[in-house]
């Protein structure tokens, strides 16, 4: 049972204690009685539990990062079914989604490809549409839990700039890639993959590119799994120095 339904169940039963309350209980009880303890509780804790639940399921919701739940369309909490239709996922967004091989998990990726791109990563070299990903080298970073170094870049995809890490002793190829729908869409080779992103889906890559499971290895991602646009990092114990806005 994931939290958005224990919310959603707690919301209806406070609300209704505190409708019956509002509409029966209240002109049944004699004057200056005390209001039992279910009904004290479950009225006064029914406003807080729908301003949060208005407030996780629409707007904002708190993972380590910060997530737009709007900014994609309005969906229905717990199903996720998206009722109204805003914007799309662009190229660039860092997303958070249900994790194809186990909805009951929040992923957390960059788009790479919408649909109808050709996504090539071919020796560690990112493509799409055939035209190269602008990409600079700049200084190695240091993991300082492991106390190695990864070579690090700049990429810019459209509007958006950020960096990533590869590994240059990591192979290129894609090491047992799942059976996922849509998978005659991409090519294996020794030098890493070519994806054709169908409609309704998105093709999506963590920025440590050598120590990422993306869609790389298990597939696309579809519209129905879309939770939000992470905008913000609050919470990283490992590197507080990458608290704040996406880069």
């Amino acid at each position: 049972m994931n939290f958005a339904l224990i919310l959603l169940i707690l919301l209806l039963v406070s609300g209704a204690i505190w409708a019956a309350d509002a509409l029966v209980l209240r002109q049944r009880r004699p004057a200056g009685a005390k209001d039992p303890w279910w009904v004290e509780y479950g009225a006064s804790f029914f406003p807080v539990i729908l301003v949060v639940f208005m407030l996780r399921s629409f707007l904002v919701e708190p993972f380590k990062n910060l997530v737009n739940k709007y900014t994609y369309g309005i969906r229905l909490p717990v199903v996720n079914w998206k009722v109204i239709d805003i914007n799309s996922p662009q190229r660039g967004d860092v997303m958070v989604f249900r994790y194809p091989e186990d909805p009951s998990l929040d992923y957390i990726k960059r788009v790479i490809g919408v649909p109808g791109d050709v996504i090539a990563y071919q020796n560690k070299k990112l493509t799409i549409n055939g035209e190269p990903v602008a990409t600079r080298r700049i200084d190695d970073y240091l993991h300082p839990e492991r106390l190695y170094y990864s070579r690090q870049f700049t990429e810019k995809i459209d509007a958006a700039e950020y960096q990533t890490l590869n590994d240059a002793d990591a192979p290129p190829y894609i090491p047992g890639p799942a059976q996922f729908p849509n998978r005659e869409l991409c090519s294996y080779n020794a030098a890493g993959v070519i994806c054709t992103v169908p409609p309704g889906h998105y093709f999506v890559m963590g920025d440590n590119r050598d120590n990422s499971r993306d869609s790389r290895f298990w597939g696309f991602v579809p519209d129905q799994n879309i939770v939000g646009k992470a905008f913000f990092i609050w919470l990283n114990f490992s590197d507080f120095s990458r608290i704040g806005s996406f880069k």
